[in-house]
């Protein structure tokens, strides 16, 4: 077991290449990269970009434990923004080869493409609305989405690496049961969850029963923690989240890859803000936010008898 970070909250936009040193320096022994957008994978990760970055992370001592990027359209009613989606998704399992990841990880997607308020807005809302038309083909729209994801998991086992999809509130997979649910019906070995319990304990998931009930599914993993009034990512210690149990269960169902710390709602972290500039990132209290993370998780897993590898 290796314990990482998510690049993204330590430097939001590109260029990532002083964000992995820093991850490095603070003592990690993994990373993540993203693309938000599908530009980016052709805009940003050029092939002497990803050379470059690949000698910054095997330099730092580093491994990429997975590649994010979540293609729109996926469960689109739109035939042809479905195909476009795979095309996206096919990019991103091409560039995360050529970085070295294992795993590639796509968030997963609102049926028909419905937009819904953000999560975190709901303490904040007289009533929670979403928009949603009548007369829509449910069962067809699963059906697409479905072989949307059963042609993504077939690139998947073509370039030998894994896909982990990440739950999240009110999307196509937001529990154990979804993730159940859309294994046995993909069919594909390559598809497990990416857990991330600050997703899953606000839709009403014990974090440590999703570990026990997906098993060897469980590819990689995001640690922050919350309340599960929303689903903000502090720091581990800092909220409800039961994390003795969570690496105990681990443990218990022989996961060894990637922890990897994601806190997006903590002092000093880097920000999309549309009033800020493109390279803003985050300050030295991010730094604290992440050390006190790792040495609190660490600690944990030490008492319950897990090691670093």
């Amino acid at each position: 077991m290796k314990f990482g970070a998510s690049v993204w909250p330590f430097k939001w936009d590109t260029p990532y290449d002083e964000a992995i040193s820093r991850i490095a320096q603070l003592g990690f022994s993994a990373v993540e990269l993203i693309a938000w957008k599908r530009e980016i994978l052709d805009e940003y990760y050029t092939p002497q970009t990803v050379k470059d970055l690949r000698n910054i992370i095997d330099s730092e001592g580093l491994v990429l434990s997975q590649f994010v990027s979540t293609p729109s359209g996926m469960a689109s009613p739109d035939k042809r923004e479905r195909e476009q989606s795979v095309e996206h998704f096919k990019k991103l399992v091409e560039v995360g080869v050529e970085l070295g990841t294992e795993i590639v990880n796509s968030v997963s997607v609102h049926p028909f493409g419905i937009q819904f308020p953000r999560i975190t807005d709901l303490p904040h809302m007289q009533k929670f609305q979403v928009d949603i038309p009548t007369g829509l083909n449910w069962q067809q729209n699963w059906l697409d989405y479905v072989d949307i994801m059963r042609q993504c998991c077939n690139l998947c086992e073509q370039a030998g690496i894994k896909y982990a999809l990440e739950p999240h509130p009110f999307r196509y997979m937001a529990n154990a049961a979804s993730m159940l649910r859309l294994i046995e019906h993909v069919g594909s070995d390559s598809l497990g969850m990416n857990f991330d319990p600050s997703h899953l304990f606000p839709v009403g998931e014990i974090p440590h029963m999703v570990i026990y009930q997906l098993g060897d599914r469980i590819f990689h993993c995001h640690f922050s923690d919350n309340d599960a009034m929303t689903n903000v990512h502090w720091r581990p210690g800092k909220g409800k989240i039961d994390w003795e149990a969570v690496m105990i269960a681990l443990k218990d169902v022989g996961f060894d890859g990637v922890i990897s710390i994601e806190l997006e709602d903590v002092p000093g972290v880097a920000r999309s803000v549309s009033d800020l500039p493109a390279e803003w990132v985050a300050s030295e209290a991010f730094d604290r936010e992440n050390i006190a993370s790792l040495r609190y998780i660490k600690d944990i897993g030490e008492r319950v008898g897990i090691v670093e590898a």
